[in-house]
């Protein structure tokens, strides 16, 4: 990934409802997620280039939302893992942490089905 998304650029549509901004932020993630899962050992960077300090507070900011900001929250602390385990611990824990985010984008779409 060669490229800094910025949530500001993709998801701030003023006509669109708050709903479904936060959904497809669900549905951006769940696919960076599927992402990293599958090059683990390179994602530490990459985390970075998502999971950062614009992104976190325009999901703070615009989306107002728990779920949201919970899986922002995950995100950012990712790369630590890599940082602070050993290796042979990193890959599980990481997998672990991707999982747990995946379950708040699918409670997030959830959130979006049960408001629609």
């Amino acid at each position: 990934m060669n490229v800094k998304l910025t949530l500001n650029s993709l998801l701030d549509g003023s006509d669109r409802p708050i709903t479904s901004s936060r959904a497809i932020f669900a549905l951006l993630t769940l696919g960076i997620l599927e992402w990293f899962a599958s090059r683990p050992t390179s994602a530490a960077n990459d985390l970075l280039k998502f999971f950062r300090a614009e992104n976190c507070l325009f999901v703070r900011d615009r989306l107002r939302n728990r779920i949201a900001d919970q899986i922002m929250s995950r995100g950012v602390q990712l790369p630590d893992l890599f940082d602070a385990l050993p290796t042979a611990e990193v890959q599980r824990e990481f997998q672990h942490e991707l999982a747990a985010m995946r379950s708040l984008c699918l409670k997030l779409l959830e959130e979006k089905k049960l408001v629609a």
